[in-house]
């Protein structure tokens, strides 16, 4: 069933004489086609102003310091067709061509879409090239099997980063198996924290974990709004390591140059994979594990921290002591305690995103990594 177009307030990416009277309509980007959908089709609409959240990412700043140039991100998902807007050149099929879906190649571009003079939208990391890896079927169902498939052939293309859009209620041995070989080819996996359901009843299930984000050695990353609040829909996990945006964002589709618009963790994911490949372009003597620990350590003080990717390229060593070149101002961060409070309770996550656990855990990935001992695995889950 195709997704009604989303209403975007003008003021939400307007300003002065650019303001609209209309909303504008963006189709919403699916992360599953429905049996018998056709595949997702080009949108005809274009936001040129630059979205909110962009600006508090503080992109332009953060270029000074890399643009990502070289680092291989794998996008596992639904693929990532080879004519994205703005990615031509810089995308490899490693396994499955082209994406029906559309979800995989809206990742990629959240990842890595170069800037356009007048286009608003732009990726992280507009140097990095995509290793297009499909780890879903052909309509967006994703698996254990089809993920662990991914993850391994992402790893063993050579992969710096490892962006995994889906998230399991369920993983295996085989995607445990799957996530330490790519851990050992010193490849920094980005997971989505949780999924993001299609149906909502208002109240949220008990919190619970998803996979591979929930795997050690994993950087989980929740998608929040504005103001640190889950969008609707979104399942609750019981932990996570970084927070980036994952309301209303703003991407490219597999075909055309217009844009899309969703919501999710995945999304989030996708701002941290890009914010990793920075990382490792201006630090290439960096491990995986550091460059993990890098932009954990960095990160703005919240019950889940979150993204700061100028302070993670420009920090002298592990702390937030600022490098060359201005501090942008920090984001705005909500101050009504009643609704920070609220959004603690709702999201059962307080102190669960430490910085400080995570290191560990990306540590032990490390050590795991240089000693390629055999090692026990889980049974299915």
């Amino acid at each position: 069933m195709a997704a009604a177009p989303f209403l975007l307030p003008p003021a939400a990416f307007a300003a002065g004489a650019a303001r609209r009277a209309d909303p504008v309509k963006l189709p919403v980007m699916p992360a599953v086609l429905d049996a018998g959908d056709a595949c997702t089709q080009p949108s005809t609409t274009k936001v040129r102003t630059e979205p909110r959240y962009q600006r508090r990412l503080a992109l332009q700043q953060s270029w000074r310091f890399s643009r990502g140039s070289g680092v291989k991100v794998a996008v596992v998902d639904t693929g990532v067709a080879e004519g994205t807007a703005r990615l031509a050149g810089r995308v490899r099929a490693v396994t499955g061509s082209g994406d029906c879906v559309g979800h995989g190649s809206f990742l990629a571009g959240i990842v890595a879409a170069a800037p356009k003079s007048g286009g608003g939208f732009s990726g992280v990391a507009p140097e990095a090239r995509i290793l297009a890896v499909r780890g879903t079927g052909e309509s967006g169902v994703a698996s254990a099997a089809t993920l662990a498939a991914g993850i391994r052939a992402a790893a063993d293309a050579g992969a710096e980063v490892i962006l995994v859009g889906p998230a399991l209620s369920r993983g295996s041995s085989e995607l445990t198996a799957a996530v330490e070989h790519a851990i050992d080819a010193d490849a920094l996996v980005v997971g989505a924290a949780a999924p993001q359901q299609e149906a909502s009843t208002g109240e949220r299930s008990p919190a619970s974990d998803y996979w591979p984000a929930a795997q050690p050695g994993v950087l989980s990353v929740l998608g929040t709004a504005d103001d640190g609040s889950l969008p609707e829909g979104t399942a609750v996990p019981r932990k996570s390591d970084l927070a980036a945006p994952g309301s209303g964002v703003i991407g490219v589709g597999p075909r055309g140059d217009g844009h899309f618009i969703a919501s999710g963790s995945s999304l989030a994911a996708a701002f941290v994979a890009g914010a990793a490949a920075l990382v490792r372009g201006r630090y290439p003597d960096l491990t995986a594990a550091e460059a993990a620990e890098r932009l954990t350590r960095n990160a703005y003080p919240a019950d889940v921290p979150r993204l700061d990717i100028y302070a993670a390229l420009s920090a002298s060593g592990p702390g937030r002591v600022a490098g060359a070149g201005p501090k942008p101002a920090p984001a705005v961060m909500p101050r009504d305690e009643a609704a920070a409070s609220a959004v603690r309770r709702a999201t059962l996550l307080a102190g669960a995103g430490a910085a400080t656990a995570a290191a560990v855990a990306w540590v032990a990935g490390a050590a795991r990594a240089r000693s390629r001992r055999p090692r026990d695995l889980p049974h299915e889950r």
